[in-house]
């Protein structure tokens, strides 16, 4: 299974942010008890790199991404972490052509068609769709998504989603997965409230089946 198919396996990546290191683990280990064994942890604080060490190190089992990734040198950073994909908000060509040298998946952030085409000359065909309701939710992304069928181009929608509407998203021929930060929001992990991520990850799971399931479904999970 190569990590594009890793990534989008379980039809949702589990984003989130921790301003303690040591929060990382039981947090990575509530969302594999939920269904979902894989976590983009973001640059956003201090305690990022370290928590992406901690989980790399004790939870070997998680698929491990480090999030708002926004300068070349923070490549090879969140490597020597542990991290085996990365992502960020927008498109930096010296970002993603960095991680392209250094062979680590990476999905750029996009929400125009010069943001998909930039990114589609240096090799992505996975990108993140963000921010994705802002930006003008379903009818924006298939307006987007149109022009590139033939490319093989994908999306994974972030910003906005969540357990009501990442349905309709997983809906479109172009959406193998999306992006949550409801399932670990920032408050949940500062409260280390474990158990309550852990329903939230099942149940983010149970709406994926559900759209597997339909009729015509292109999801295969």
């Amino acid at each position: 299974m190569d990590m594009r198919d890793r990534i989008v396996r379980y039809g949702i990546v589990p984003v989130a942010v921790v301003d303690d290191a040591d929060d990382a683990v039981p947090l990575a280990r509530a969302l594999a008890d939920g269904g979902l064994p894989l976590i983009e942890l973001t640059l956003r604080t201090d305690a990022a790199l370290k928590g992406i060490e901690n989980i790399a190190r004790n939870c070997p089992d998680i698929l491990l991404g480090a999030g708002t990734v926004l300068h070349p040198s923070q490549i090879s950073q969140v490597m020597r972490a542990g991290a085996q994909f990365a992502l960020s908000p927008g498109v930096n060509l010296e970002v993603v052509r960095e991680a392209v040298a250094c062979g680590l998946f990476f999905l750029p952030g996009v929400m125009t068609p010069s943001d998909v085409e930039a990114v589609l000359g240096v090799g992505c065909k996975l990108l993140k769709f963000f921010p994705a309701v802002p930006a003008g939710g379903i009818p924006m992304l298939q307006a987007l998504a149109s022009p590139y069928g033939h490319t093989g181009v994908e999306f994974v929608p972030l910003g906005g989603v969540n357990c009501a509407n990442m349905a309709d998203f997983l809906r479109l021929d172009s959406v193998p997965a999306v992006g949550g930060s409801w399932i670990c929001d920032r408050r949940l992990v500062r409260e280390r409230r474990w158990s309550e991520i852990t329903r939230l990850a099942s149940e983010a799971c149970r709406q994926v089946e559900l759209a597997s399931s339909e009729p015509g479904s292109r999801l295969s999970r």
